[in-house]
């Protein structure tokens, strides 16, 4: 299935190494299994965001890798695509970004159509083919309409998706220069949270993060000495402190670096999805890889 990882050590920046090619745990070795497109998203000092990405397997664009390796951010968010919707382009490789926010997604959503009449002139904001893309649309539009408060805006928008469209799995992780928010929803798929002491356990030690699969691979020698809060689709180390979020969960991670929770979906999906509902390529994409 898709991978997620979102990184922040806000109110603090830190450097991190996203290793996107040659380490051998790393996201060009899982690729050839996750073979639609990688990427990584972060900040830049005075809040721009910036996006590197390539919507093919990340072996195969030595440029993508290059670029991507060494980034200086507040919060990151990095992705591994399988593809559910939408052809293998630019426009349909996560993260996105939306009025200043990044935003990358693992699940199905369906019936797009429906949800392109509820964003109507938003639409303008979606630039490629994903249900992730328009998800991310309604959040932006919400948010806009409350105010400019993203909290409201994520409640308003997921709750509108998880009442009426066929929902399959909607886990996300969503980024500003000094913000982290990350849902899960319904159980379909695992997300986990490690509010990582600086130094680690130990108190000394830097992250070095890397999925049992070969999936990602991170490091940053500064979070020896400063805290951070980690969101990824699996546990990434051997840190006792990685906790599963709940069901329905959405975590946020302030400007001062305190993590919230809160329980803002209780309620299971009204149209809930199966595996054996989904198209060959949809049910590839939520179950391939481990």
């Amino acid at each position: 299935m898709c991978r997620l990882f979102g990184l922040s050590s806000a109110p603090r920046r830190s450097h991190a190494t996203f290793w996107l090619l040659d380490a051998p745990d790393s996201l060009a070795e899982q690729s050839h299994r996750d073979p639609d497109g990688t990427g990584l998203g972060y900040f830049d000092p005075d809040g721009t965001p910036q996006v590197r990405k390539a919507p093919d397997a990340a072996y195969r664009d030595r440029e993508f890798a290059r670029e991507a390796r060494e980034v200086s951010s507040g919060t990151f968010v990095a992705h591994i695509r399988l593809a559910s919707t939408g052809g293998l382009t630019a426009p349909n490789t996560h993260p996105f970004e939306q009025a200043g926010r990044l935003f990358a997604h693992n699940g199905v959503v369906e019936e797009l159509a429906a949800l392109e009449a509820h964003l109507g002139p938003d639409l303008s904001l979606v630039r490629g083919e994903t249900d992730s893309e328009r998800v991310f649309a309604l959040i932006t539009r919400e948010t806009r309409d409350a105010g400019g408060d993203l909290g409201a805006g994520i409640e308003r928008a997921t709750r509108w998706i998880a009442s009426r469209l066929p929902l399959y799995a909607l886990n996300f992780v969503l980024t500003t220069p000094d913000e982290l928010w990350a849902l899960r929803y319904p159980d379909t798929h695992e997300l986990y949270v490690l509010e990582r002491e600086a130094g680690g356990p130990h108190g000394t030690r830097h992250l070095d993060h890397s999925g049992t699969g070969g999936r990602m691979r991170i490091h940053s020698g500064d979070l020896a000495d400063i805290p951070a809060t980690v969101v990824a689709s699996e546990r990434m180390d051997e840190h006792p402190d990685w906790r599963l979020m709940e069901p329905g969960e959405l975590l946020h991670v302030t400007p001062t670096g305190r993590a919230d929770r809160r329980l803002l979906l209780p309620d299971p999906p009204a149209r809930p999805l199966r595996l054996a509902d989904l198209t060959g390529r949809a049910a590839r994409s939520q179950t391939a890889g481990g």
